[in-house]
């Protein structure tokens, strides 16, 4: 596996991390807990190092189950988690809204370095910017979980480019995590630029597009009650048949490298920058072998043009998210 480093910080990761979410949440119902244990112990062994987990996912039982995974090897991996949303502790709702207060903040490092079964947390971010509090007193409150050695290195999660800047000046950012892929690309015009000046590293989230890009799924699929994506605007019948032509661009570039719509779609994150480190869910191991073999994959200067060329010529239809979850579109 290559590896990659996180902008200047000095975090060196697997060039593909994996995102552990749809694991307990998410993507319909929570998944065999054995069977995950057994998947993730796998990824290690073929060389990925960052695992990505937040204490909403669930909440609190994806952070448990990477805990008792990964425990045995943990000297081995790097533990990205997250903070910031207010959790209604009745369970009824997995998220009341934000909360990034530094009390607060200290409070879920405590419980997540239980959950973890660790005394550090490799990588904390705060997982949505939070507009009640300054964002220096989010990274203020950070700095000293890292003075403390209960954190290594402080990640923000769709943040703005102000926002970054002045959080960075605080205590340095190791990583931005955003969602960023063929079908998400709003972070180009001002976030990328302001990462390579400051040397920030970039963790995309849902790098295949919520697996349609891997050309899995089509304007037929049904979801289950219990998946995200049933009730996300860009996945609607219609906006689904719509934006199938991104992923028969994809097609068509995998027929030619004998590769997957979803390896090329990663092989083009990759190819990007040297400090972009996806990571893509999964909860499968056909699938982790798939998505790994993207690292192999060499996308000419001549195959990114060719992407990007026909890319600007096809319009995604529909939002990230519905208006109720504007709280998730970030700032």
């Amino acid at each position: 596996m290559q590896t990659r480093k996180l902008g200047n910080s000095g975090l060196e990761v697997s060039a593909l991390g994996l995102g552990c979410m749809g694991m307990s949440f998410s993507y319909g119902p929570p998944k065999d807990k054995a069977e995950m244990i057994a998947l993730l112990r796998a990824a290690v062994e073929r060389g990925v190092t960052l695992f990505d987990t937040a204490e909403v996912y669930g909440p609190f039982t994806n952070e448990a189950l990477l805990g008792e995974a990964l425990a045995p090897l943990r000297d081995r991996v790097v533990i990205a988690s997250k903070f910031g949303f207010k959790l209604d502790p009745t369970g009824r709702e997995r998220w009341t809204g934000l909360d990034s207060r530094p009390q607060h903040i200290k409070e879920v490092a405590e419980a997540s370095l239980k959950r973890l079964n660790t005394d550090r947390i490799d990588l904390f971010y705060q997982h949505r910017v939070d507009p009640e509090v300054p964002i220096e007193d989010v990274a203020g409150a950070v700095k000293d979980l890292i003075a403390e050695g209960k954190v290594k290195h402080f990640g923000l999660s769709e943040a703005g480019a102000q926002t970054i800047r002045r959080a960075h000046a605080v205590q340095p950012v190791t990583a931005l995590q955003s969602e960023y892929s063929l079908w998400w690309r709003g972070l180009e015009a001002e976030t990328l630029p302001l990462l390579a000046e400051l040397g920030i590293g970039l963790v995309p989230y849902s790098p295949l597009g919520r697996g349609f890009l891997t050309g899995a799924i089509d304007a037929s699929t049904s979801f289950d009650s219990s998946d995200f994506r049933a009730s996300l605007p860009r996945f609607t019948p219609e906006a689904r048949a719509a934006n199938q032509a991104l992923v028969d661009l994809l097609g068509r570039i995998a027929a030619r490298k004998q590769a997957t719509p979803a390896q090329i779609a990663l092989a083009w994150l990759l190819a990007q920058q040297p400090w972009i480190v996806p990571i893509p869910g999964t909860t499968k191991l056909n699938r982790l072998d798939e998505n790994l073999g993207a690292v192999a994959i060499e996308l000419t200067a001549d195959d990114l043009r060719e992407i990007d060329s026909a890319a600007s010529h096809i319009t995604v239809q529909g939002e990230r998210y519905p208006e109720q979850m504007e709280v998730l579109t970030g700032r």
